[in-house]
């Protein structure tokens, strides 16, 4: 048997998604359809030593299941476009140090590890939604190697980080530790009463789209309130969230999203609107959705502005006592997009027309614990921290 400063619960589990989406238009005109499989993943968290040290692991698939995106009109990122990037095989690889020595009145932490820097919301996995939001690469800094300080007093967390500025530039890829501590981010949460968080945060992001540090910096904004309770109808979840990005005062891009989901039994409808704006970066001749790599300012041909609903609707089936979680799931989304300055970008050169459509149908297999809420680490994990689906 384990001494019992060893012995801890873990909590472990996977779960990966196969998803037929289609897309009414795609870059250069005309439909695609695809049939992926996204989000495979296996994850696990341990809390040994009477929970003062916090273990979170994930590992993510996505390298074999999607090596070319998953089909998601409007999102970009890490060289796609109109397709969500695959995420880097360790998404998250942490320890926190917590309470490791008592402070009256306080609880601190230190976190160290590849994961997420603190600042923005939750990663779309945790949230309702198949299809990301377009404002991913806005509102979240994933998959670098941070170090982070925590402390809570009350209903009130801080929290501030160091971290590398590249972003990954294929899944296979580590963080250039060589760039450690030249990027940082402070993050505030409030917890003023039952399930309402409040969060506000700054990022310092040096290079984001340069491995060799070359490209422009970014200084980043987020601010968000989240509640989750439940009503008479049943469990509900809301999240209204304000982004601001800007690089160098060069180029501005803002966001705001709101998403709602209502859990009633097997049952769970949801509903996202987003109004975004995202870069329009020169293409890859032959493959459209895709940016060259690294990144230029010079690259940037304008700024494109998406207002965005997207209406789902996810069902739990199979027998109680099966261990596998089964739900399927119907997505629709209406995009619109717009030329939001005076760049030489023109969405009726890119898709044909300014409305754009997009339709996915999935099924979730999940197994073992539910997935915990990701880039919330030491002090800032609550007990009922969970995903959102």
């Amino acid at each position: 048997m384990l001494p019992l400063a060893l012995a801890a619960q873990i909590a472990a589990g996977g779960q990966m998604v196969g998803v037929w989406s289609y897309a009414d238009r795609v870059p250069g005109g005309g439909v695609l359809a695809e049939l992926r499989v996204v989000q495979p993943v296996v994850f696990a968290a341990a809390a040994p030593f009477a929970g003062r040290l916090r273990l979170h692991a994930m590992l993510n698939g996505e390298a074999w299941t999607l090596p070319d995106g998953q089909l998601a009109t409007g999102d970009f990122g890490e060289g796609f476009m109109d397709k969500r990037h695959p995420h880097t095989w360790g998404h998250e690889l942490i320890a926190s140090g917590v309470d490791v020595v008592p402070l009256p009145g306080l609880r601190w932490s230190l976190t160290a590890g590849k994961g997420f820097a603190p600042f923005g919301t939750d990663d779309p996995m945790n949230r309702p939604a198949l299809t990301y939001p377009v404002n991913h690469h806005w509102s979240q800094i994933l998959e670098r190697a941070v170090v982070i300080a925590g402390v809570r007093a009350g209903p009130v967390t801080l929290e501030g980080g160091v971290f590398n500025g590249d972003e990954p530039e294929n899944p296979h890829q580590w963080p250039d530790l060589s760039r450690f501590g030249d990027s940082w981010s402070a993050r505030a949460l409030v917890h003023p009463f039952g399930g309402l968080e409040l969060q506000a945060s700054y990022a310092h992001v040096r290079s984001p789209e340069h491995r060799g540090g070359a490209g422009l910096t970014h200084d980043k904004y987020s601010a968000s309130a989240r509640y989750e309770g439940m009503t008479r109808l049943g469990e509900f979840y809301g999240l209204l969230e304000w982004s601001y990005n800007s690089e160098e005062d060069f180029f501005i891009y803002r966001s705001v999203l709101l998403e709602a989901q209502l859990r009633s039994g097997l049952h769970r409808p949801y509903v996202r609107l987003e109004h975004t704006e995202r870069p329009e970066e020169t293409r890859q001749f032959d493959d459209l959705f895709r940016s060259p790599r690294p990144h230029f300012e010079n690259s940037t041909l304008g700024t494109s502005r998406w207002n965005t609903v997207t209406a789902g609707y996810g069902v739990s089936f199979g027998p109680r006592s099966w261990p596998v979680r089964l739900e399927g799931i119907a997505e629709a989304s209406y995009l619109h997009v717009a030329k939001a300055d005076a760049g030489v970008f023109d969405p009726l050169v890119v898709w044909g027309r300014n409305d754009l459509y997009m339709a996915s149908v999935g099924l979730r297999v999940a197994l073992g614990a539910p997935m915990h809420r990701m880039g919330r680490y030491g002090v800032a994990t609550r007990d009922k921290d969970h995903t959102r689906h």
